[in-house]
Order: structure tokens, then sequence, then C-alpha cells
């Protein structure tokens, strides 16, 4: 099996021991992505909307690097310290995903790094 580390600048870079995603046999596993703007390195300003638009940037930034897109997307975890956000994220959710509806799972937290509110990961069909 190869596996191949993904990076993009585009994105915000790992803060801890992890690649930003893996492609492996077919497919890419994007790691979770926090709110992080990808030059400062800080969770953007605004509110569980603003951030929940970054994470999913950040999430298609790194899904582009990969050769996949959020059309490949197989599989979509999402992370909230606030289930009651569940509307609001599903609104900013369809500004990425309208057309193709990946499987999704949407969980709350007590936290997540640096403070975020939201973080979401998944996994994507390389294309063939």
């Amino acid at each position: 099996m190869s596996l191949q580390s993904i990076r993009t600048d585009r994105a915000p870079a790992a803060i801890g021991p992890y690649s930003q995603a893996i492609r492996a046999n077919g497919f890419v596993f994007v790691s979770g992505q926090i709110p992080l703007d990808p030059q400062s390195g800080e969770i953007v300003g605004g509110g569980f909307v603003e951030q929940a638009r970054q994470a999913l940037k950040n999430l298609k930034e790194i899904l582009m690097a990969s050769g996949a897109g959020l059309e490949k997307v197989v599989a979509v975890d999402v992370f909230v310290t606030d289930i009651n956000e569940f509307a609001a994220f599903n609104r900013v959710y369809e500004e990425f995903f309208s057309a193709h509806k990946p499987a999704r799972a949407v969980v709350e937290v007590k936290g997540l790094p640096k403070g975020a509110v939201v973080e979401v990961k998944c996994v994507a069909a390389l294309p063939t």
C-alpha cells in the first residue's frame, strides 16, 4: 500500500503530529479542520457561521491539493460544541455541498482545539 502525505499552504498547517491529509488506496483522508486562518494560524473572527465556513474552506483546499474535490467526498464527520447550531451548520454546509450529498454525522463535543466551535473531517474518493 502506498501512502502519500498531503500538504498545502492554502490551508492551516497541522497543529500537532499529523498530516493535513493522507492519500491511500484511491482515497484521501482529510484530518479534522478547525476554523484557522491559513496565514495567521488563529481562529477566524465572528461567530459560529464564520467559523463553520472557514473550517469547510480549509477542508476544500486540502481536497483540491490532494487531487480530489468536494464532489468526490464520500463521508463527512462534524464536531460542534453546541448541537443547537445544527441548523446554522446545515445552511453553511449547503454552500459547499449542494447537489452532492455525502454521508455525514454531526456530534456535540465538550471542547475542540484552540477554542474552536466546529471541526470537520472527511474521506473522499480520488478520481480514477
